[in-house]
């Protein structure tokens, strides 16, 4: 079984070679399935803004007008991450990353958290970029409140046997892919 650390290159290099725009329809079993899993017509949702050859979740915003999503983005403090409340054309800053994230921070508990990653399994497990700040985010945020739905968001071609886990490793509960929701 290859580390994780050997992982991660790996899938980031194929996610690089094999990168693909989505459309729109790659979003509709997340909303058919929304609609059968919950109940109320309005609900945060946390996204990411997308990096590194990740689908662009920024794609749900022409679909947005349709429903009643309020949007959340992260943002690194230190070690943690926090979600803060986000519109479209709100103005985002680099953080040491280099990633993009809120100017003003809050700390809002999503209803949905849409997950990137590098790779995933069967089991829903996740190999993400390597410093911890979804797993840590959900360990703490699960234990207060299990009604948190995580979708790990990716292309079918991001699919490894099984990824390596730690205790600290937290299983989605769904993966959305090109071929669905699984």
């Amino acid at each position: 079984m290859l580390s994780k650390e050997k992982l991660r290159i790996k899938y980031l290099n194929i996610r690089k070679k094999k990168y693909f725009e989505i459309n729109l329809s790659f979003f509709r079993p997340f909303f058919l399935m929304l609609k059968k899993k919950l109940k109320k017509k309005d609900y945060l949702l946390a996204i990411y803004y997308p990096s590194n050859f990740e689908i662009n979740v920024l794609k749900l915003f022409d679909l947005k007008k349709k429903n009643k999503i309020k949007t959340l983005i992260p943002s690194i403090d230190k070690k943690i991450m926090k979600f803060s409340y986000w519109k479209y054309k709100d103005t985002l800053k680099v953080n040491k990353f280099g990633l993009l994230e809120p100017i003003v921070k809050q700390s809002v508990v999503p209803d949905i958290i849409l997950v990137p990653l590098v790779a995933f399994d069967n089991s829903k497990f996740r190999l993400g970029y390597g410093k911890g700040y979804y797993d840590r985010y959900l360990n703490k945020y699960l234990k207060k409140n299990k009604t948190i739905m995580t979708i790990g968001v990716a292309f079918s071609f991001q699919k490894y046997k099984k990824i390596p886990i730690t205790k600290f490793d937290v299983k989605l509960d769904y993966i959305l892919t090109e071929k669905g929701i699984q």
